[in-house]
């Protein structure tokens, strides 16, 4: 595929978010991650960490994959618009919307977190 246009940077966002989407989707039981964060959780894994620790980090991997999809599709929607795809841009930003929601509830539920039930050391 050849990147000369505004139109093949469009399609090849949508390709990798649409790849994103689905590798989530195939992760959620373990984690809600993309592929490279499903090699830190199965390196972090391969750690043995106690569960509390393990809970943890899967809130902490699950917000970054929030901040991925944020950001594809933050980028998706300019480009949707200058293409005059005005239904694409309209539903990608309530992608954007649903994805900054969940990012929110995420980011709660970590900083609630009983971090005491984690040694320091």
């Amino acid at each position: 595929m050849s990147m000369d246009s505004v139109q093949d940077l469009f399609e090849h966002g949508l390709e990798d978010i649409y790849h994103a989407e689905h590798q989530l989707l195939d992760a959620l039981e373990d984690l809600e991650g993309v592929e490279g964060l499903l090699e830190e959780y199965e390196e972090f894994t391969s750690m043995d960490p106690a569960q509390d620790v393990m809970d943890y980090h899967n809130m902490a991997a699950a917000e970054k994959t929030e901040h991925y999809e944020i950001a594809a599709y933050g980028n998706l929607i300019p480009l949707a618009d200058q293409l005059g795809m005005d239904e694409a841009a309209d539903l990608l930003e309530e992608n954007l919307r649903e994805e900054q929601h969940a990012l929110e509830e995420l980011t709660e539920l970590t900083e609630e977190f009983e971090m005491d039930a984690i040694p320091a050391e």
